[in-house]
């Protein structure tokens, strides 16, 4: 009888692809190995057994797998399932999940446990990978942090909860000490024999959580994210897959698609953030949701956690699907900051403020530096200048790719006769140098608008030039090492200010910052974004969050041009379910999540009209379908990018729509376009659930 595999390989094509299985190799076969199979004329692919099977496909020629790379699976049942599931129901092929999951080791043609069709030779095996790992003591209780009475309270509330509901919102106020709820919570689930998934959303959050970790854990916790290299995430893999796995996995978005033997629980820390959600390339996956899934499918226990929630999860909260858990206290009873509104239009009408810095916030610096305490600036602005213009002829510096103009960046290259600036396009990474006249009307006057953390943290050091100041953003964190440095220095009181974007709102713990600054709350609010006061919210308490961790109350100065606003009245009150409550009003009344589902659908194409075109036919085939429900073609917000013209259509479904029969219809629309001569060089796209 002739065996035949079903193959996923990982290229954006639906399905999987049928090889026969010579031999030498049939009885050897296992679903979830790897096999190195020809692909096109004369290439060759390494792919997943996802199906054995003895049915032969008519009318076309099957070829062979040339080998298995594999002794054993590396992608275990479990995982193929979610692969799939994943695939449904983002509205992607099966293949670019396997490529999102595997390390880029793995996809290469090396073996683990390599079998050739000519002869079988002995190789280690997965477990051996693990071999030198020494078997780990149980968890020493008296390394288990001490809980407060109202940390206690809220670890009794969660297993109460979870007698109920599989997954718990536990909604705790900044430094009200989650962690070390999370921490007894582990060793709970190692004392039962079960492992954890620790999800963060940022890389930069992981090396102080995973000292914390390991001082209780040590050699049972493993790291997984990107900035790790391919080998050593691949090392990681093959670890879960051994006899002596990792208990807890520390990691980002991409730790979901790892190998669980038998996961027990899945923590998800600042379950709001919106990093974890891919938006680039596909699966464009939320990782909090797989994640519950994944949990839900291993009958494992989930706790979202946050200071902040968003709006869909508290909604489920609210609503009973979720349980709920409150920690409205922070550790050792410190009360949370003070946060003063400062009026920027009030003091630019009185001329009082020249600059991104008002006499209030300058002064609370003052005092912060000469009581030898620490400062965060937040500016969510990467950069010098966000623009750059002629004063006579209004000419603006464009990229020739993107529909944006560039940003000045003052530290792009080091230069024997220092920096120099250069502008560029933060969406296709094109650079230009800043020219020393208008190309339009050859004026010399280049105006520079607007302040980057660049500027701010130039600013800085010339009015405070005793004080060690760094910045945080995008281009200071590249690499692993540099971020890690960058949060020793200010963990150990080596720099003094620290200016950053929306990496310094997260959950990072600094024990000596009592002056929080936040100097442009509008570019947050004024976003075209339903989900912008949402944003705005989070991102303004949790960075307030990081003043006064310890001993004393912090303060914070929210800067802003719009004072009047009730969003900002409810950032100082704390209010969250004042912001909630305002917040679903407006959803309910327009139809937006959590009262809709939302699909985003994008149209690429390097020549305008055709995109055009295409947007116009595709819109009309779904609304014969859904109608009123298809809202678009429109341009986004950036409407090319590296020379693609991009359009979009939105598609709001009611929740109890069906889900499948929706994906499904879609895929059938998408699958015709593209076939026809006029579109086949076209790209169509969804974004399912877009943040």
């Amino acid at each position: 009888m002739n065996l035949f595999a079903d193959v996923i390989l990982p290229v954006p094509l639906q399905g999987m692809f049928t090889y026969s299985l010579p031999p030498a190799l049939a009885p050897l076969a296992q679903v979830g190995q790897r096999v190195s199979v020809p692909f096109g004329n004369k290439k060759t692919q390494t792919g997943i057994v996802g199906r054995l099977h003895d049915q032969k496909p008519e009318n076309m020629e099957v070829k062979e797998v040339l080998e298995l790379l594999d002794e054993r699976p590396v992608v275990l049942p479990r995982q193929l399932s979610l692969w799939q599931w994943i695939a449904d129901y983002y509205l992607c092929s099966i293949g670019e999940v396997f490529k999102a999951a595997l390390p880029g080791k793995m996809k290469q043609k090396t073996s683990v446990c390599r079998t050739r069709r000519q002869k079988s030779t002995p190789a280690t095996s997965a477990a051996a990978l693990a071999a030198d790992s020494l078997a780990v003591p149980g968890v020493d209780e008296t390394s288990l942090p001490v809980l407060s009475p109202a940390q206690s309270e809220a670890l009794a509330n969660i297993h109460e909860q979870w007698a109920s509901h599989s997954v718990c919102l536990l909604h705790g106020v900044t430094s009200s000490g989650k962690t070390e709820i999370y921490i007894h919570l582990i060793a709970e689930a190692i004392a039962r024999g079960q492992q954890v998934l620790y999800l963060l959303p940022e890389i930069v959050l992981t090396s102080q959580l995973t000292e914390r970790l390991q001082a209780v854990f040590g050699q049972r916790l493993g790291v997984y994210h990107s900035k790790f290299t391919d080998v050593q995430r691949a090392d990681v893999w093959q670890r879960q897959l051994s006899p002596s796995p990792f208990d807890i996995i520390v990691g980002v978005r991409s730790s979901v698609f790892l190998p669980f033997s038998k996961l027990g629980l899945v923590i998800v820390d600042e379950e709001h953030e919106v990093n974890f959600k891919q938006q680039e390339p596909a699966p464009r996956y939320n990782a909090r949701n797989v994640a519950i899934l994944m949990a839900t499918r291993a009958k494992a226990h989930v706790l979202l956690g946050t200071a902040t929630p968003s709006l869909d999860s508290y909604y489920n909260a609210r609503m009973g699907k979720y349980g709920l858990v409150r920690l409205s206290e922070r550790y050792g009873k410190v009360q949370l900051p003070e946060i003063e509104i400062v009026d920027l239009k009030e003091l630019r009408r009185k001329r009082l403020i020249q600059g991104p810095f008002s006499p209030q916030l300058l002064e609370k610096m003052r005092q912060a530096l000469d009581a030898h305490e620490q400062v965060i600036l937040f500016l969510n602005r990467r950069g010098y200048a966000p623009h750059v213009s002629c004063k006579v002829c209004g000419w603006v510096p464009r990229c020739p790719h993107c529909d944006v103009s560039l940003t000045l960046h003052s530290r792009s290259q080091d230069t024997p006769t220092g920096y120099r600036k250069l502008m560029t396009c933060h969406y296709c990474g094109y650079t230009t140098e800043i020219p020393s006249r208008c190309p339009n009307c050859e004026n010399p006057e280049l105006h520079q608008h607007g302040f980057g953390t660049e500027r701010i943290e130039e600013d800085i050091a010339a009015i405070f030039p005793e004080a060690r100041v760094a910045r945080m953003d995008l281009d200071t964190t590249r690499t692993r090492t540099a971020y890690e440095q960058l949060l020793h220095d200010f963990a150990a009181g080596q720099t003094d200010i620290l200016v950053g974007t929306q990496m310094v709102t997260k959950g990072l713990d600094f024990e000596n910052v009592s002056v929080v600054g936040i100097l442009s709350a509008d570019t947050m609010l004024n976003q075209p974004d339903f989900r912008a006061y949402e944003r705005s919210f989070q991102m303004m308490s949790q960075v307030s969050g990081r003043a006064g961790r310890r001993h004393q109350r912090g303060y914070v100065l929210l800067q802003t041009m719009e004072a009047s606003l009730p969003l900002l009245q409810q950032v100082v009150a704390g209010d969250y379910d004042a912001m909630y409550q305002e917040q679903m009003l407006e959803r309910r009344q327009f139809a937006y999540p959590p009262f809709c589902r939302m699909v985003f659908i994008y149209m690429k194409h390097r020549r305008s009209r055709e995109v055009e075109g295409l947007a116009r036919e595709l819109s009309e085939q779904l609304r014969a379908i859904f109608g009123q429900r298809v809202l678009g073609p429109d341009e986004p917000p950036v409407a090319r990018v590296q020379s693609l013209f991009i359009r979009r259509i939105m598609l709001k479904l009611e929740p109890s729509l069906p889900l499948a029969k929706v994906h499904g219809l879609l895929q059938k629309a998408r699958t015709g376009l593209l076939a026809t001569k006029t579109y086949n060089s076209a790209q169509i796209f969804f974004d399912v659930d877009p943040l």
